[in-house]
This record gives C-alpha cells, sequence and structure tokens, in this order.
C-alpha cells in the first residue's frame, strides 16, 4: 500500500470525525438561539431537528470541496466565484431536507413558490456561513500543523560550527567532482519514505501537493516557491496549478481539445490551453 496515500486517508478520516463534532456543536448553538421561529418548539425537539440539519448539511455541502477542485482545474475559474456556484448548488437539496423534515412524521406537502424561494433563502445564508467557517478553519488549522523547516543557510552555519571541515586534497577534489549534483531542496520537506523521485507538483489552495514515485504529500509552500525548490530537475508547468517533470510523462490523453499528461501512479495532469502550443515546441506533444 502507498505510504503516502495511506497517511492522506487518515488524515481524511480524522477531519471528518473532526468537522462532525464542529457541526454537532453547531446544531446544538442552534437549537438553543432557535433562528427562524423555530424557537417556538420544545427544546428537545430543537436538539433533534438542529443537530439533524447540522449532519444532513454536512453530508451535502462537505462535498462540493471536491467539486470546486476539479473545476478549478478544468476550467481555470476563480476558486471564490466556484465557491458561491458550488453552495448555491448544494443549498437546493438541502432546502428540500429542511421543508420535508418540518413535516415529519405526517406527510410532506409542496411549498409554494414563496415559500420554496424563503425556505432556500434561509438555508443557503446557515449553509453558506458554515461552509465559509469551515474553510477559514481548515486553512488556519492545517497552516498550524506545518512546521517550518530550517533553512538551507542556517543548517549550513550549524554544521560549520559543530563539525569543521577538514582542508581538501587532490583525492577529495576529485571525488567531490564524480559526486552527482545535490538533490532538489525540496526533498528536504518530504518525508524519507516518498523516496527522491519528484514527478509533479499540484496547487492545493495555500498548499502544493508534492507527486513522487511512491506516494504524494502536502506542503506550506506557493507554487512558484515550489518549483524554486526543483534545482533543475527538468520539467514545465503544464498549468497554472500544477507543474510536472519532462521523464515522468508516460503518455499524452486527448480528449476533444482538453489535452492531459499520464504520469506515473495513473496520476493525469491537465494541460491548459494556453500552455499546448509551449509543451509542442518542447517536444511534449
Amino acid at each position: 500500500m502507498d505510504s503516502g496515500d495511506s497517511n492522506q486517508r487518515n488524515k481524511t478520516a480524522r477531519k471528518i470525525m473532526i468537522d462532525l463534532s464542529i457541526m454537532t456543536v453547531i446544531g446544538i448553538v442552534l437549537a438553543f438561539v432557535g433562528p427562524f421561529g423555530s424557537f417556538a418548539e420544545p427544546l428537545a425537539y430543537r436538539l433533534v431537528s438542529w443537530v439533524s440539519f447540522a449532519w444532513i448539511g454536512y453530508a451535502i455541502y462537505s462535498p462540493m470541496s471536491w467539486v470546486v477542485d476539479r473545476l478549478y482545474v478544468a476550467l481555470e475559474l476563480p476558486r471564490p466565484g466556484l465557491w458561491v456556484a458550488a453552495v448555491a448548488l448544494a443549498t437546493v437539496p438541502m432546502a428540500a431536507v429542511v421543508w420535508s423534515m418540518g413535516f415529519l412524521p405526517g406527510p410532506v406537502r409542496m411549498p409554494t413558490l414563496d415559500q420554496a424561494l424563503s425556505s432556500y433563502f434561509y438555508v443557503f445564508l446557515v449553509g453558506g456561513g458554515i461552509t465559509a467557517f469551515f474553510y477559514m478553519l481548515e486553512t488556519r488549522s492545517t497552516a498550524a500543523e506545518v512546521q517550518p523547516e530550517p533553512k538551507l543557510a542556517e543548517v549550513e552555519m550549524m554544521r560549520d560550527v559543530s563539525i569543521p571541515e577538514p582542508a581538501p586534497n587532490d583525492a577529495s577534489v576529485e571525488k567531490e567532482a564524480a559526486e552527482p549534483a545535490s538533490s532538489p531542496r525540496l526533498l528536504g520537506r518530504l518525508p524519507a519514505e516518498l523516496g527522491s523521485e519528484i514527478i509533479a507538483l499540484e496547487m492545493e489552495d495555500h498548499y502544493v501537493r508534492v507527486h513522487t514515485a511512491l506516494g504524494s504529500e502536502l506542503v506550506l509552500l506557493r507554487m512558484r516557491d515550489a518549483m524554486a525548490e526543483l534545482d533543475g530537475i527538468e520539467g514545465l508547468q503544464t498549468h497554472r496549478s500544477w507543474w510536472v517533470a519532462r521523464g515522468a510523462v508516460e503518455d499524452v490523453l486527448r480528449a476533444g481539445r482538453n489535452v492531459r499528461l499520464r504520469l506515473a501512479r495513473d496520476i493525469e495532469a491537465p494541460v491548459s490551453r494556453a500552455n499546448i502550443s509551449v509543451l509542442k515546441d518542447a517536444g511534449w506533444i
């Protein structure tokens, strides 16, 4: 099993458990506040209703993150606009759930147009607000987990102070000349089990997912800073959110005007239309 993928699955499971705990707290708070006229209902009823709404809402709105990421890569549209559209879409089934649960256990009647629009508006406000809260919370919490790497200059200074280097002789000079170039600095940010072959970089919000031949890992870096730490690995930026190593390309996939590069581990990197001619000139396509 891919250790990088296994670690990612563990992180995802842990995130879901934390998110559901937060949604439970949000549901309890809303039950005590009793917004949108629900305060007239008994507290027990409000607790069951709002916690249920919170959990169902998480199940409906949470997958929108995956949708936004895929549309961002495919369409190259601004993320804020994609998030607004995704929340607006997810609010449709959520509003239907909220309306239906108000009639349980009896039969559910169809709303009028005014009732449907009013219900949609209130659900959009609550769902959009909670989605924005989770987005900010996730960004800050993930950033806090990423420890800054020691600067290269500081490492070299510590090495120079602690272990004096012997004066070079002819043999050491010849050995040093025969050794290959130093490894890319970006490797120092990755777990050792991911190996030393970087095949692609993928931008995810404020992070870069570094793909290697053995797995992947998220690193808190801007794309341009991550590319600067590749230290001479031959490759090109195929999309504003992707960089690909030349040696990792196994096939070129075409679907109409869309072009994607198949890499090792069945990874597919998109090629923006503006970069197709660049890859052709470089002999990739």
